[in-house]
C-alpha cells in the first residue's frame, strides 16, 4: 500500500508524521486490508480570521471506491483525531456495503441457479431497470465554458470534449462550492 504525506503552508515535523500513521494508516488497514493508497494532505490556513486553521484531508484509494474526508482543528494534532473518527466511520460502512453486496450477490446468484435463470436473464433484468436513456452532442470546449454551460442548464455536472486536451472530460460542483475537473487517462 502506497502511503503518502503532502504539507502545504508548513514544514511536517517527526511527530505529526507518526500520529497520522498512528491514527490514520494503522487504524484504516485494521479495518480494511484491500487499501490501495492512502494521501494526506496537511494544510495550515495563513487567514487570521479563520479559528480553526489546520485543515487535513485524508483520500483514501480502494479498488472500487475513493473515500475522502476532511477534518480542522486549531492545532493539527485536534485536525488529526477529528479526521480520523470521520475517515474510520466511511470505511467501516464502505466495507459494510461489500459485505452486504456480496451477500445480495451470493443470495441472487442462489436464486437465479435454483430458477435456472441464465447470465443473459439477468443482464435483461438490469437493462430493464436503467429508466431513462438521455443523448446529446458534445463539441470541443475549454473547462471555464463548460462550467458556465453547466451553470446555465441548472446541472451539477457537465459532459464535454476538452478542446485543451482532446479528451471527454467533466466537470462538476463540489459541495465547497467549486468546481472539479475529470479527464479520464487512456
Amino acid at each position: 500500500m502506497e502511503f503518502i504525506i503532502k504539507a502545504r503552508n508548513f514544514e511536517v515535523k517527526e511527530d505529526v508524521k507518526q500520529r497520522i500513521e498512528k491514527k490514520i494508516k494503522d487504524k484504516l488497514e485494521k479495518f480494511f486490508e484491500k487499501i490501495v493508497k492512502i494521501e494526506v494532505e496537511l494544510i495550515l490556513e495563513k487567514n487570521p480570521k479563520i479559528t480553526l486553521d489546520n485543515i487535513i484531508e485524508v483520500t483514501v484509494f480502494t479498488p472500487g471506491e475513493i473515500i475522502r474526508s476532511k477534518g480542522q482543528g486549531t492545532d493539527m494534532f485536534e485536525a488529526i483525531d477529528k479526521v480520523s473518527d470521520k475517515i474510520e466511520r466511511q470505511i467501516k460502512r464502505y466495507r459494510n456495503k461489500l459485505i452486504q453486496k456480496s451477500r445480495k450477490n451470493n443470495n441472487n446468484a442462489a436464486r437465479s441457479i435454483n430458477r435456472g435463470i441464465g447470465i443473459k436473464n439477468i443482464e435483461e433484468e438490469i437493462k430493464n431497470q436503467i429508466v431513462k436513456v438521455k443523448s446529446f452532442t458534445i463539441k470541443p470546449t475549454t473547462p471555464e465554458e463548460a462550467v458556465m454551460q453547466m451553470e446555465l442548464l441548472g446541472h451539477d455536472f457537465f459532459v464535454f470534449i476538452n478542446s485543451e486536451s482532446g479528451k471527454t472530460a467533466v466537470v462538476y460542483k463540489r459541495k465547497d462550492k467549486n468546481y472539479g475537473l475529470i479527464e479520464p487517462n487512456i
